[in-house]
């Protein structure tokens, strides 16, 4: 990390780091936190089929008035009596309903939606993984375009210093007015190259609030994360394969789908339900003030043919199980091919740093030797002009190369899963999505969340 070491020594003291821009992207950054709230919703989706298991009460009450005007007679042959008048009939009952059984389909809702909660657990990691690594790209994005910005100021010094030896020797008939003219020339490309540089920090600057939360502030230089990496390819690849979150993912969808067929499959089970009731009236009829009833009653459902829809269901089901297992050997081929491909990046930024600190070495001593031989008439401003803009384009291009080695090792991380603030040791307090899990599954009543909303 030379380059970015040298430029930013002028900082007195250093106020940030990249592990703390990760951890207030990983504990601020709005999308997260909104895919943390998706995953406490999906935690509902388990107490909602264990529901199934349990009973279901209801309260019924009604009140009102009548009038009866008729006959009637306690039996045959009895003489009739007339009946007239009004009253006010009243009732409250209650009635509890216990399913016994309907075909396994509860138990293998509650584990289906078990996996969901798992696969939205799984789709954190992936959105975690992604913040992180749009972390620390856009970290080292700012300290690069840093870097360009500084070269390009530099540059311009350099080229406004010599274009102004380039005027005193055309004063004295040492050169011609064409290298004034290249060196103004010369002196204007650089300007435009600064200002394009200062534009592109002003738009990485905008990202980086954006992202990590707040304005980028003596940056400290980032490094690359090896040591929490895998020291080969297959290795990696073999890993990429167990732990990233998107195979995982794909896993967990295809344990749902098949138990979506379960379900589907347990509609053409019988249903079995217990149901007791218990009602006290009042007035219901002229002869009867007062009547209390209480019933028990096992019932049994036996579905014989609903028009079609369930058999439906049930192909349809089996189908999605049948692409969720295509989807499945999908994303472990992308998975090995994102793993190939930043392992790749990886190797190439190690020599390209190495190249590119030759190259800027190189281009000094070059730059050093056009200018002396240029003193003494051997070389032209033209070459003094070159040497000048191939040692600018070699420091580019070793920010540059600095920046590609340090997100690269974080690529690899993020590609076999392990980019998360546990593997990077972050001094931050981790989310846990299976706390909120532990404090709802279980709940038979209430509307408040466990944070208090």
């Amino acid at each position: 990390m030379a380059a970015l070491l040298v430029l930013q020594s002028a900082t007195p003291v250093l106020a940030d780091t990249i592990e703390a821009a990760l951890i207030r992207a990983y504990q601020n950054n709005p999308q997260l936190n909104a895919q943390r709230a998706a995953v406490r919703s999906t935690d509902e989706s388990v107490p909602q089929a264990l529901s199934g298991y349990r009973p279901q009460v209801a309260v019924t009450a009604s009140a009102g008035a009548q009038y009866l005007d008729g006959t009637s007679r306690s039996g045959p042959g009895a003489p009739t009596v007339k009946v007239e008048g009004t009253n006010a009939p009243r009732s409250v009952g209650a009635t509890i309903t216990q399913t016994l059984y309907n075909g396994g389909q509860t138990g293998n809702r509650t584990r289906a939606a078990e996996g969901q909660v798992s696969s939205a657990r799984e789709g954190l990691r992936v959105l975690e993984q992604s913040v992180l690594l749009a972390a620390a790209t856009i970290y080292m994005d700012y300290l690069r375009d840093a870097a360009i910005v500084e070269v390009q100021r530099n540059n311009t010094r350099v080229l406004e210093q010599t274009l102004r030896q380039t005027r005193d020797r055309f004063n004295v008939g040492e050169v011609t007015r064409t290298d004034v003219a290249q060196s103004e020339a010369q002196l204007a490309a650089g300007r435009t190259q600064q200002l394009t540089a200062e534009s592109n920090l002003t738009t990485t600057r905008a990202n980086f609030r954006r992202i990590i939360g707040n304005e980028p502030q003596a940056l400290a230089p980032g490094s690359p994360v090896d040591r929490f990496l895998p020291s080969t390819l297959a290795a990696a690849v073999e890993m990429g394969q167990i732990e990233n979150p998107n195979v995982t993912a794909a896993m967990y969808g295809i344990d749902v789908s098949f138990l979506q067929v379960k379900i589907a499959e347990g509609a053409l089970f019988p249903t079995v339900t217990l149901q007791g009731a218990v009602q006290q009236a009042y007035d219901t009829t002229l002869q009867a003030p007062r009547l209390f009833g209480a019933s028990a009653t096992a019932n049994l459902s036996i579905p014989i043919y609903q028009g079609g829809a369930e058999y439906a269901l049930i192909r349809q089901s089996k189908e999605t199980l049948g692409q969720q297992r295509l989807n499945l050997d999908q994303v472990r081929d992308q998975t090995r091919a994102t793993v190939a491909q930043a392992w790749g990046q990886l190797v190439a930024g190690r020599a390209q740093v190495s190249s590119a600190q030759s190259q800027v070495t190189a281009s000094e001593i070059a730059l050093n030797g056009v200018r002396e031989e240029a003193r003494v008439g051997q070389r032209t401003t033209l070459d003094v002009l070159n040497a000048q803009q191939a040692l600018v384009n070699a420091r580019v291009a070793l920010v540059t190369a600095q920046h590609d080695r340090v997100v690269a090792s974080y690529s690899v991380l993020s590609a076999i899963g392990r980019l998360s603030p546990t593997t990077l040791r972050l001094q931050t307090t981790i989310y846990d999505p299976s706390v909120h899990y532990h404090q709802v599954r279980d709940n038979w009543i209430g509307v408040r969340t466990p944070d208090g909303r």
